[in-house]
C-alpha cells in the first residue's frame, strides 16, 4: 500500500508509517485489494487527511467503518459520493443540520465540502471489503488512527471533537479535555436517532459558537 496522504499530514505521523504493525496493515490491504473488491478505492484511503489538512484541521468527526456498499465510500466517514442515496445516518445527519440551523437538506451527500472547510472525516477502520462490514476492523488501523487523534490532541489546540455513539465515545480517552472541545450525542443511526438520542443535541450550532469565540471562522454546514 502506498501511503499517498497530505505532506503535512506525513510530517507528524511518519514515525507512525515505520512501524512493525503498520508495515504488517500495509501488506494485509495490499493483498486484500488485489484479491478481494473492497472500499474505498485505493486512491481514496486518505482522503480524509487530503482534505482536511494537519494545519487546517479544526473539527474532527469519528466514524468506525467505511460504507461496504457499491460507489459508496469516499474516504469520509458518513460521507458518500455524488448522486449515491443518502445512507439513513447520513439522512439523519442532514435532518438535525436542518433542526438546528434552519438549513434546507443538500442535493449531495458528498461532504468533502465540509472537509475542505478543516472538519477531519475519520473513520477508526479505512477500508472494508465489499458487503462484509467490519472486514479490516483489528488489523491495524484503529492503531493508527488513534495515534492520529492523540497527536491531534497532543499538538493542537481548541479542537472540537464530535463523537456520535459509543464507539466514538471511547476515544475520549485519547483526548486532552483541558486544551479542546469533546461534543458527544448518541450515534445518527435511525435505531439510536429514534430512541432520542440524537436529534436535538445541536452539535453543529454548538460547534460553530466554539469556533466563533475562538476568533475561528464558522463551518458551513
Amino acid at each position: 500500500m502506498n501511503v499517498d496522504i497530505a505532506p503535512s499530514w506525513k510530517n507528524v505521523l511518519n514515525d507512525e508509517f515505520e512501524k512493525p504493525y503498520f508495515k504488517e496493515l500495509a501488506e494485509f490491504i495490499k493483498q486484500e485489494y488485489s484479491s478481494n473488491t473492497c472500499f474505498p478505492p485505493g486512491k481514496l484511503i486518505f482522503s480524509a487527511f487530503d482534505h482536511s489538512t494537519f494545519d487546517k484541521t479544526k473539527v474532527v468527526i469519528i466514524g468506525q467503518d467505511p460504507y461496504h456498499g457499491f460507489n459508496q465510500a469516499n474516504g469520509l466517514c458518513f460521507s458518500v459520493k455524488n448522486s449515491i442515496p443518502f445512507p439513513p445516518s447520513l439522512v439523519n445527519i442532514f435532518k438535525e443540520i436542518k433542526n438546528d440551523l434552519g438549513k434546507p437538506i443538500p442535493q449531495s451527500g458528498d461532504l468533502s465540502r465540509w472537509a475542505d472547510q478543516g472538519v477531519l472525516l475519520l473513520n477508526a477502520t479505512l477500508t472494508v471489503r465489499a458487503h462484509q462490514a467490519g472486514s479490516h476492523q483489528g488489523k491495524g488501523w484503529e492503531q493508527f488512527t488513534d495515534e492520529v487523534i492523540r497527536t491531534l490532541s497532543d499538538e493542537k489546540e481548541g479542537l472540537v471533537f464530535l463523537l456520535w455513539g459509543g464507539f466514538a465515545k471511547k476515544k475520549t480517552k485519547l483526548i486532552d479535555a483541558k486544551k479542546h472541545h469533546i461534543l458527544t450525542s448518541g450515534h445518527p443511526s435511525p435505531l439510536s436517532a429514534n430512541r432520542g438520542y440524537w436529534f436535538g443535541n445541536k452539535h453543529f450550532s454548538q460547534t460553530n459558537a466554539i469556533l466563533e469565540n475562538q476568533g475561528q471562522k464558522s463551518i458551513n454546514w
